[in-house]
């Protein structure tokens, strides 16, 4: 993730391989917690009713820990920057039927991936645009007088 000033933001990742959980399934959860702050995503998915959400839940704390002990981030500023769900591989099992057939019953797995990043306050990057443009020597548009020219004699 990109900010205003162009640096890149550090971003911390957990994924969960191997879930049995369908990824259609998985994807509709994930969808709900994408862009959303850290601690909201985490309650969200503590309250719905998916079975889906407890796996998720588990990534999205796993990257907020991931983001606190490896980046030190700030835990109450990190957002879900990124959220999706691959497909893992499908175990292919046969349910015996009537007359000697047999069905095909496909047990799908996923592969999770939360990405978290800190989001810095709206001041934060004021000051820090601040900080650059005095290092470059550019004035900003606090810092212009604001003058009127006049056009020619009278």
């Amino acid at each position: 993730m990109t900010s205003q000033l162009g640096q890149e933001a550090p971003v911390a990742r957990a994924t969960a391989r191997f879930v049995r959980v369908a990824p259609m399934k998985a994807r509709r959860v994930v969808d709900l917690i994408r862009y959303l702050p850290a601690d909201e995503a985490l309650a969200l998915l503590r309250f719905a009713p998916q079975s889906a959400s407890e796996p998720v839940a588990k990534v999205v704390a796993s990257a907020v820990a991931n983001a606190e002990h490896n980046l030190r981030l700030d835990k109450d500023a990190l957002v879900v920057s990124a959220a999706y769900v691959d497909e893992g591989p499908t175990l292919k099992r046969i349910r015996p039927r009537a007359q000697g057939r047999a069905y095909r019953i496909n047990k799908r797995t996923s592969h999770i991936t939360i990405e978290v990043s800190e989001i810095a306050t709206s001041d934060e990057l004021a000051q820090k645009s601040r900080k650059a443009r005095r290092a470059t020597g550019q004035s900003g548009p606090a810092d212009q007088q604001k003058t009127k020219s006049r056009g020619g004699a009278r």
